[in-house]
This record gives structure tokens, C-alpha cells and sequence, in this order.
């Protein structure tokens, strides 16, 4: 198992701004006021609770059923996210049956990182424009010194969601704007993140037959599962832009990295650079030992009739995209 390494650019230093070099209609209409206000409620909430775990287990403790509850609906609001939004929707991973498709949309709108549609235009964006002018989230925007690169870090983990300039779905995905249940699913974003605090509050509830027992699981199943979640995916975003290994030989600027200690807790989606290499398959970790979760999903409802087609790693075309290890001159 090899140490992350932090990466630098090849080239000469040259910023990845958001806004610059993108097609003329490659941005749509800005956010409006209310949505940047429940968009601030959705993050910083969820991290003020995960910042208030330790007191929290001091106060009142933490029981079996807030960790089963917490864990459950992490997986699968994170496989919604993994399967259903990335690998699926926005690359094309596999072909779905109907139900499948409504219901990994659904899923992933309960990790509560936004619509199906927008989400997917915004990372078919990222890869077009890979730490590159035009790219939404690059950790290299600022430049590769210290200072910029943190900055830099910052921007690609959180603060690139507040820019009020929204990628144009209409352009990035006009295949799923043609999906009348897709786009119902989507619009209904708010009902599904209702839910996803909702329905841990409501078994912790039952179960326990108490007030306390609901808001231990809102607390744990609900706040605390969303912050971690949502600090996990967006990791992928800026440390797996920096720091890992690159194995596998990504096109033009692109600096996606693998970076194992996230593996797990991130389905597989830490094995960014064979992501980026080759973006349309369904397994990222294609080498010996690298554990992808999304993939075995997948895999599982290949064999339950469910998906089709799945487009599963080629060993010619991995071959052929190895980094060549470095050799010294004599």
C-alpha cells in the first residue's frame, strides 16, 4: 500500500478559474436568493453537528440503534450518490431498468448534494474542463504555491458551491432533461432531503416508543450522518486533486489522484484517477486490493436483471493508459 504523495502540475503554473474559457452558453440563470440560503442551511448546519459529536456523546450518549441507523442510511444515500448519480447518470456506467433509474435518483437526492439534473451537469463540466479555465471545482484554481493551493482546497471542497453561477444543464445534460420522471424526481428535491432526515427521526422514534429516541437519531442518522457524507464526496473534489498516486495517464491538465485511506467510507470514488482515465467504467479500483463498494452494487444488480450493459474495465484499454514507471538515464 503506497504513502499519498502530494502532486504538482507538470506544466507551468496556470490558474483553473471557473469562469473562464467556457462555451458561450455553458452557464445557465444564477441562484436566487432563497436557494443560497437553504443551500447555506444544508451545509453549515450538518457540519455544526458533526463539530458538536464529542460533546454530544459526553451529554447523553450514543446507542446501537443511532450507529445502525447512522450507518445504514449513509451507505445508501452515499450509493445513491456513487451508483446512481456519477457512475450512472452522468457517465453511463451501465443501463438501468425504469424502476432502478427513479429510485437511484431519488436516493442520491437524499444525500442531499443537490438535484440529479444540476449535479450531474455540474461534474460533466468538471470533466471537461479537468483542473483546467471553466472547471467548477479544481483545487488548482489559485495557482500551485502554499497559499493558493490551500485556498485552492478550500474552494474545490465547499466554497465553489456558493458561486451563483450555475452550470447550464441544458447544455451538460440534456439527456436527462428529456426524462419527464427524471425531471419530476429532481424538481421534488426537497421533498427527498425531507425525507432523509425524516425517516431515521421516525424509526428512532417507533422503535424506542420516545421523543428522545427520534431526536437522538435526527442528531446521529440524520445531521451528523449528512456532514460526514457530505465532507467524504466532497473530498474527492479537492484532496483527491492533490494529494495520492496517479498510476494511471489522465488527458490534458487533469491531476485526479487515488488516494486509499477513503475507500471505503467513499465507495470506491477515492480510485479517482482510474475515474478520470477512463471516466465510463463501473469499477475504480481496478487494481489488486483497491476495495470499490459502488462497483459490487453495480455488479449485484447485473445480476438480479436490473442493469445491462455494464461497461466493466478492459484490461487492454487499462494497459494502455498505465503510467510508464520512470527510468534512470545512464
Amino acid at each position: 500500500m503506497s504513502v499519498p504523495t502530494l502532486t504538482r502540475p507538470m506544466a507551468p503554473p496556470r490558474t483553473a478559474d471557473p469562469n473562464v474559457g467556457l462555451p458561450a452558453n455553458a452557464l445557465g440563470k444564477e441562484k436566487g436568493v432563497l436557494e443560497q440560503v437553504v443551500l447555506y442551511v444544508f451545509v453549515v448546519v450538518p457540519f455544526l453537528a458533526l463539530a458538536a459529536v464529542v460533546p454530544a456523546v459526553w451529554g447523553w450518549g450514543l446507542s446501537w440503534l443511532d450507529v445502525g441507523l447512522a450507518v445504514g442510511f449513509y451507505f445508501l444515500t452515499l450509493l445513491g450518490v456513487t451508483v446512481g448519480y456519477h457512475r450512472y447518470f452522468t457517465h453511463g456506467s451501465f443501463k438501468a431498468n425504469r424502476p432502478l433509474r427513479l429510485a437511484l435518483a431519488a436516493i442520491g437526492c437524499m444525500a442531499i448534494q443537490g438535484p440529479v439534473v444540476q449535479w450531474v451537469a455540474d461534474h460533466r463540466r468538471h470533466h471537461a474542463f479537468s483542473d483546467r479555465e471553466g472547471d467548477p471545482h479544481s483545487p488548482w484554481r489559485y495557482g500551485d504555491d502554499a497559499g493558493a493551493l490551500a485556498k485552492g482546497m478550500f474552494h474545490a471542497h465547499l466554497g465553489w458551491l456558493f458561486d451563483r453561477k450555475q452550470t447550464n444543464a441544458e447544455r451538460y445534460a440534456p439527456d436527462l432533461l428529456k426524462d419527464n420522471g427524471l425531471r419530476v424526481t429532481s424538481r421534488l428535491f426537497a421533498f427527498w432531503a425531507f425525507l432523509s432526515f425524516a425517516l431515521p427521526a421516525v424509526i428512532g422514534g417507533v422503535v424506542t416508543d420516545s421523543w428522545a429516541g427520534a431526536w437522538s437519531a435526527f442528531f446521529w442518522a440524520g445531521l451528523v450522518r449528512v456532514a460526514l457524507l457530505h465532507h467524504v464526496t466532497w473530498s474527492i473534489n479537492s484532496v483527491c486533486h492533490v494529494v495520492g498516486n496517479r498510476p494511471f495517464v489522465s488527458p490534458g491538465r487533469d491531476r485526479a489522484t487515488n488516494f486509499w485511506p477513503l475507500a471505503i467510507l467513499s465507495g470506491g470514488e477515492s480510485w479517482h484517477n482510474l475515474h478520470h482515465a477512463d471516466p465510463t467504467c463501473a469499477r475504480h479500483g481496478v487494481l489488486r486490493g483497491q476495495i470499490d463498494m459502488s462497483a459490487r452494487v453495480i455488479w449485484m444488480f447485473e445480476k438480479l436483471g436490473w442493469a445491462r450493459d455494464v461497461k466493466w474495465p478492459d484490461p487492454v484499454r487499462l494497459e494502455a493508459k498505465r503510467r510508464l514507471p520512470v527510468t534512470a538515464s545512464a
